[in-house]
């Protein structure tokens, strides 16, 4: 399948077949990562890494993929560059775009990824904005794959915030590929309306369903309860808000025992605060599964950009 040459804003410019090739592409070097062996598909390139956010995943599995294949990684942080300060975010594309053959932005707005992409010419990563997290989403995806074995037809519940960037992007990429997904969290957290349409639109494609609840009681049946820290960045002066309104959907064992199934794992994409949107004692019996995820954010990133800007097919 040629990607060549694209760029990964949001799940929503794939289709199932371009989404499945990627989770394809990231088992087969991960596989191969684990005997050793490297492919040197990006060899020659410069990769641009932009954080406006601080990370560890990310900013990881960008740099190490880039090593492992062969590429040059250069982190730039919100105080190396001008980016949308002394100079317009279009300029810095332009910059970037004639000195690196691809970019990775983490940062705040979805409008600063898109415009990168417009005006720098080269593919363009989102590492994370406000609004989607599509390579948490492909980590996802492949952990419970290696799990379960399949994807489609399986309950996905996604407990909590559920307007932030990966209620937004869990619900895009599970209605795609055929994961059963609810959003649990209070009306006031609901994702929009919008979006929630358009990936019922997705889902009737896919065979799938798209449930939005209040009722924790929505939980019966899941085989993944997946949550996401209650205070995204730049959200901390709502701390106290957030773990008010949140309280009563902490995922923990009353929680995991509703769903009706020993069966069920539990996810998270991290870091995790332990007591808020989790217990301690959830965790650490399902911490393989969630450190199996983490792992998979280097295999994934590696595959997007090995399946975008790497110089040969490896399937």
């Amino acid at each position: 399948m040629n990607l060549k040459g694209r760029s990964f804003l949001t799940l929503k410019d794939f289709t199932p077949e371009e989404i499945n090739y990627f989770l394809e592409l990231a088992a087969k070097l991960k596989a191969d990562k684990k005997k050793g062996i490297t492919h040197n598909t990006l060899a020659g390139k410069n990769i641009a890494l932009i954080f406006e956010k601080p990370s560890t995943r990310t900013r990881c599995s960008f740099t190490v993929g880039c090593v492992d294949e062969g590429a040059h990684p250069e982190y730039l942080g919100k105080g190396d560059i001008q980016l949308g300060k002394k100079e317009s975010v279009e300029d810095t594309a332009r910059v970037l775009g004639r000195m690196f053959d691809g970019i990775e932005f983490r940062g705040f707005k979805q409008e600063h990824v898109e415009k990168l992409a417009k005006y720098s010419k080269v593919p363009v990563w989102n590492g994370l904005t406000d609004t989607y997290h599509p390579t948490q989403i492909l980590a996802d995806l492949l952990t419970m794959e290696e799990h379960f074995g399949r994807l489609k037809g399986l309950n996905f519940v996604y407990v909590g915030d559920g307007r932030n960037n990966m209620g937004n992007s869990l619900m895009i990429g599970c209605s795609k590929v055929g994961v059963n997904i609810t959003i649990l969290a209070p009306k006031s957290l609901w994702p929009e309306e919008a979006l929630v349409n358009e990936c019922k639109e997705y889902a009737q494609t896919s065979n799938a369903t798209v449930t939005i609840s209040d009722d924790v009681e929505a939980v019966k049946g899941a085989d993944v309860i997946y949550t996401d820290v209650w205070c995204s960045m730049g959200e901390e002066d709502k701390a106290a808000e957030r773990v008010a309104l949140l309280k009563p959907y902490q995922v923990n064992k009353e929680l995991m025992n509703k769903t009706g199934k020993k069966e069920t794992i539990f996810m998270h994409c991290l870091p995790a605060v332990k007591g808020n949107e989790v217990t301690e004692e959830v965790f650490e019996e399902h911490a393989d599964v969630v450190f199996d995820e983490a792992e998979n954010r280097m295999h994934t990133i590696k595959a997007i950009m090995v399946a975008t800007l790497g110089n040969k097919e490896l399937i």
